[in-house]
């Protein structure tokens, strides 16, 4: 491709010249040099094979083939202006478009979103909820929040949280179901599970706090966690899970920590976006914003 187009600087310096019929006022308008006009349209004749154009007393008038060169290249540059212009329209203006899992957008990002359209009332954000992982160069989206090791190759990460496990359940199951004062009242308790966890994590939890073997009475599972959080709201069972997704709710009293201890895994929650998307204005704000959201989702799961 770089063989068949001539050098954009020559021929920018082409177009100025043929415009104003003049390499001086071209060189005065491009605040360059009268003989770096001359040196410019020179490499592209050579370049092209042909020659622009042709001195006639103190003037420069265009060859029948620079008047023929002239207008495709006129319309190029146009193009060209036409599409940097849409493109910083839509960076400035366009939405944001945020890609995550369905669970993540319910339990934490759109109920914390308010703060953000209060921060920035001139960015509007389109979130995409998806357990698929984005292809950014196919894909109409900014960046994404995804749960894993951050170990995606061709993209920028940032982690964000840290994802630890422990149990939750309705204070109303405290009150009117089985006692849940220690690990193996586990037994007697309806388990609630998201069957697409990558890893056991009820078996590492109970290795965690030392019972292994136990084992529930009944279990309830679902294939998103949203779901599994609900069932615990309303008092079916105990859910085991990421502080992250539990961290309003606890705060709001919704659930509670029946039991003390946790395990981190070497999974994490990551701001992942295409080579140079952290640094566009919107993506930068909203990554800032992130970071705040994280540090009081911490502060709320270690208080609750």
């Amino acid at each position: 491709m770089a063989e068949r187009l001539p050098p954009l600087k020559a021929i920018h310096y082409f177009a100025c010249a043929a415009r104003l019929l003049s390499f001086s006022k071209a060189a005065e308008e491009l605040n360059v040099t009268h003989s770096a006009v001359s040196h410019q349209v020179k490499a592209l004749e050579e370049w092209l094979g042909v020659k622009l154009f042709r001195r006639a007393n103190r003037q420069v008038i265009l060859t029948e083939a620079g008047q023929a060169y002239l207008k495709p290249v006129q319309e190029a540059f146009e193009r060209l202006g036409d599409a940097s212009r849409q493109l910083k329209r839509r960076e400035q203006s366009g939405p944001l478009t945020v890609s995550t899992s369905p669970s993540l957008a319910a339990k934490w990002l759109v109920p914390h979103l308010r703060r953000f359209y209060e921060a920035h009332p001139d960015i509007d954000v389109r979130i995409s909820a998806t357990s698929r992982l984005t292809d950014f160069d196919r894909e109409d989206v900014d960046v994404a929040i995804r749960s894993g090791r951050g170990a995606w190759p061709g993209v920028t990460v940032e982690k964000l949280l840290d994802e630890d496990f422990f149990p939750v359940c309705s204070p109303a199951l405290l009150q009117s179901g089985p006692p849940l004062r220690e690990p193996r009242d586990l037994a007697k308790h309806t388990w609630l599970i998201d069957y697409d966890w990558p890893q056991d994590l009820w078996g590492r939890w109970l290795e965690a706090v030392g019972a292994a073997k136990l084992r529930p009475q009944r279990s309830l599972s679902f294939n998103y966690s949203t779901l599994m959080l609900q069932a615990a709201i309303d008092g079916i069972g105990v859910a085991l899970s990421s502080g992250v997704l539990v961290a309003d709710d606890l705060a709001a009293k919704r659930l509670v920590k029946p039991l003390k201890g946790s395990f981190a895994t070497d999974l994490g929650y990551y701001l992942v976006g295409p080579q140079g998307a952290f640094e566009r204005p919107k993506v930068a704000a909203f990554r800032d914003w992130l970071r705040q959201e994280a540090a009081e989702t911490i502060r709320l799961a270690s208080s609750g």
